[in-house]
């Protein structure tokens, strides 16, 4: 499987980019003495790809389990070399389950299997750099952004 995508300069440092989806996103960056973005910055895009792609994984599985979770989101952070090329050489995948009644074996093996299987984003992330993943579970139905 092939996937090809296109990136079309829009002016100045920003960028839109097509996906095999349809959907496009716009792509920026930080200029000094500018304080309005109109885009996703690209390397932290790469720590939401991560979130969703093993998001979907779980999400997914649990689904199939028939567990029923309240709330649930994936916080990621990354550190980025002090050279460049600046890449992520570490990141923190945070797994957080919200609900009243959480089955966390079901949860845990969930996001094992996305870490572990599924999430090729996950991979590809381990080629360049350590990752370490962590679960949480909240009492309660909804989390705060």
């Amino acid at each position: 499987m092939e996937h090809k995508i296109v990136t079309h300069w829009q002016g100045g440092l920003t960028f839109e980019s097509d996906n095999p989806s349809g959907k496009t996103v716009i792509m920026d960056t930080n200029i000094e003495g500018q304080n309005e973005r109109f885009g996703l910055s690209p390397k932290a895009m790469m720590l939401s790809s991560l979130a969703g792609c093993s998001g979907l994984d779980v999400i997914s599985i649990l689904n199939k389990m028939n567990e029923k979770i309240d709330d649930f989101k994936i916080e990621v952070s990354g550190e980025l070399t002090e050279e460049h090329p600046k890449f992520y050489h570490a990141v923190k995948v945070d797994y957080h389950f919200y609900g009243s009644d959480l089955n966390k074996k079901k949860c845990e093996r969930a996001v094992n299997l996305s870490v572990e299987k599924y999430c090729g984003v996950m991979e590809m992330f381990r080629q360049f750099a350590e990752v370490e993943t962590e679960i949480f579970y909240h009492v309660g139905t909804k989390h705060n952004m």
